[in-house]
């Protein structure tokens, strides 16, 4: 049970989450907007078929109040012309209109207390969704511009993210660089003091010992017999006259 019940709080979690992003606030509102519109637009139908309703009662009570008035009118003649049967039933007429008209006068004062509640209601809620309808439009405005911040800033992190990236790169380029330049002086270095073997010279190690052993023997034997010309006497001019024959 205790598992499931976890798993069930889970599932409730993930759905909120996912009905909370799915859910823009702006759409919430201007759906509340028009149903507010709507239950005004009810009210405004309800005033108009309570006054329509009042008018045609008052057109009805018109009638029989004219009816009143006739019937008065016809008793009056039917007594003058000694016609007191006539005269009794204009009068039992008039008497059933005026119960009539009594009936229809208490409708269009129920009818008008109708109307005043509605307008009235009406009024209020007017109101009350203008207010709504300035609020909705404020909360969109800065729902917008917060929505605006998050993702200005998400870019910029985004890019600040990119550029931390790029600045490594450039940092492992400029290391891996003075790596190769310091390998590349220490072996210069090497082949200078003939540890290394220069690849691009001809010729083994034994032939460049030997070269340096012949050189080497070459300048002995001029330095012996420069020794040997200048024990016997002779100028430097002589010795160079000598050596050009």
């Amino acid at each position: 049970m205790g598992l499931i019940s976890r798993m069930s709080t889970l599932l409730k979690a993930k759905m909120s989450q996912l009905l909370d992003r799915a859910e823009d606030p702006r759409e919430t509102l201007d759906y509340s907007y028009e149903r507010q519109l709507q239950m005004l637009q009810d009210v405004k139908r309800g005033v108009v078929e309570v006054v329509t309703s009042r008018r045609r009662v008052e057109l009805q009570a018109a009638r029989l109040q004219d009816s009143v008035t006739k019937l008065d009118e016809q008793a009056r003649q039917a007594l003058a012309a000694g016609r007191e049967d006539l005269a009794r039933l204009a009068l039992e007429r008039k008497q059933v209109a005026l119960q009539q008209l009594n009936g229809l006068e208490a409708q269009i004062a129920d009818l008008e207390k109708e109307q005043e509640k509605l307008t009235a209601t009406e009024q209020r809620l007017s109101a009350k969704v203008e207010a709504f309808r300035t609020q909705k439009e404020v909360i969109k405005a800065q729902y917008s511009a917060a929505e605006a911040q998050v993702k200005i800033g998400e870019s910029l992190s985004g890019l600040s993210e990119e550029m931390a990236d790029v600045g490594l790169a450039v940092e492992r380029a400029q290391e891996k660089t003075e790596r190769l330049k310091a390998r590349a002086g220490a072996i210069d270095e090497l082949v200078a003091q003939g540890t290394l073997v220069d690849i691009t010279q001809s010729g083994d190690t034994i032939d460049r010992e030997l070269a340096k052993i012949s050189a080497s023997q070459s300048v002995e034997n001029e330095l012996a017999e420069l020794k040997r010309q200048l024990g016997t006497g002779e100028s430097p001019k002589q010795l160079k006259e000598g050596s050009d024959q």
